[in-house]
């Protein structure tokens, strides 16, 4: 299946959960991420804000909050992204393509160990990933190597393996229930 198919796949089976299902697979992966070893060395989580029938981030960004780490998540101007600090997730809007996005441009975070957490519609568990297609996350990432990097998704989600691009960064950990 090609990255166009697949994708598609994913979003049709993303589509198809109820809500209840998408909220307690959410509580499930939000308890094994805040038990990780990386979540608690990392004094900055760059997150994002959860979109559609994602995995829901918000939990996980408040709790990261009160632990009193920083928390920042993703603004697209054009094909850059930036993260931008966020101690209050409420001053967001919807920026592109409708994704959450903080209201302020800044102040823009600048933690070279900050723990990223990647969205993406399919993985394998030896950490490869499909993005949405905008190439964000590995543009930001062959920027600024050496995040360490977590990947929260649904059981459907991982596939045994997927086929790659030199371009596409792998993720370090992936998280699925």
């Amino acid at each position: 299946m090609d990255k166009q198919a697949l994708r598609s796949y994913i979003r049709e089976r993303k589509r198809a959960m109820t809500p209840a299902e998408i909220d307690s697979a959410s509580a499930r992966l939000a308890s094994r991420f805040l038990a990780t070893r990386a979540y608690r060395d990392a004094r900055t989580i760059y997150g994002y804000l959860s979109y559609n029938q994602e995995v829901r981030t918000a939990p996980i960004l408040r709790q990261a909050l009160s632990d009193g780490k920083q928390v920042a998540v993703p603004k697209v101007s054009g094909d850059r992204m930036r993260f931008i600090c966020l101690p209050d997730l409420t001053q967001v809007e919807r920026g592109y393509a409708g994704i959450p996005e903080p209201i302020a441009d800044g102040p823009v975070a600048d933690d070279p160990t900050a723990l990223v957490l990647m969205p993406g519609l399919a993985f394998d568990p030896q950490g490869h990933r499909i993005g949405y297609g905008g190439g964000f996350y590995d543009r930001f990432l062959a920027e600024e190597p050496g995040h360490p990097t977590v990947a929260l998704c649904y059981t459907f989600q991982v596939l045994p393996r997927l086929e790659t691009e030199a371009f596409d960064i792998p993720v370090d950990l992936v998280i699925w229930a």
